[in-house]
């Protein structure tokens, strides 16, 4: 099977017939629809979108087989995923995370920096994550600037550090997430 993608959340139930609240991941959120039965992240349980309607800034929706409201509450929390080849195909500089996780980091010279272990967006802006072989992880604005270059088939991407962050004094390390550190500049999306 190969890699699955997150594209879903499920919230807390709504209403007492099965509903729930459902966050979408997807650019349209009722592309959940399209592409068939959804996987918890084990890929050991199925579910079946049956309905969805849009509400404020979630949908509400109902799967097959959960008609109750304390079968839809045991449901809260539950994340959605897809296999990888049911998305559709990106535009050039559009990456989906898991596209992204396990790539090797170098610097614009070459040097090894260590392997992408995750995409972070906390409301700012995507920033990747790299794990070098020793010491603490490093976050970086996943922007034009600092990484030049992705390069899937060839297994990496290209960083290029950045100097100095305005504001910060020599040495001192910007706490993770940030505002103002991290613009999307890759165009980088989740399906």
């Amino acid at each position: 099977m190969s890699a699955l993608v997150c594209v879903a959340r499920i919230g807390a139930a709504h209403g007492v017939r099965g509903a729930v609240k459902l966050w979408t991941f997807t650019e349209d959120p009722f592309a959940i629809r399209r592409y068939g039965p959804l996987l918890s992240k084990d890929g050991k349980r199925q579910f079946e979108v049956a309905s969805a309607r849009e509400a404020k800034d979630h949908l509400v929706a109902t799967f097959k087989g959960v008609t109750t409201r304390d079968e839809a509450e045991r449901l809260n929390g539950i994340e959605l995923y897809v296999p990888r080849e049911k998305l559709p195909a990106t535009d050039e500089g559009e990456y989906y995370y898991t596209d992204l996780i396990g790539l090797a980091a170098v610097t614009t010279d070459g040097e090894p920096l260590g392997r992408v272990v995750a995409i972070q967006n906390f409301g700012a802006g995507d920033i990747i994550e790299i794990a070098p072989p020793k010491g603490p992880t490093l976050l970086l604005p996943f922007s034009n600037a600092v990484v030049p270059e992705v390069n899937i088939a060839g297994g990496r991407v290209v960083i290029a550090l950045p100097q100095e962050i305005e504001g910060e004094d020599e040495g001192e390390v910007p706490p993770p997430g940030r505002p103002g550190l991290v613009r999307k500049a890759h165009g980088s999306r989740d399906p």
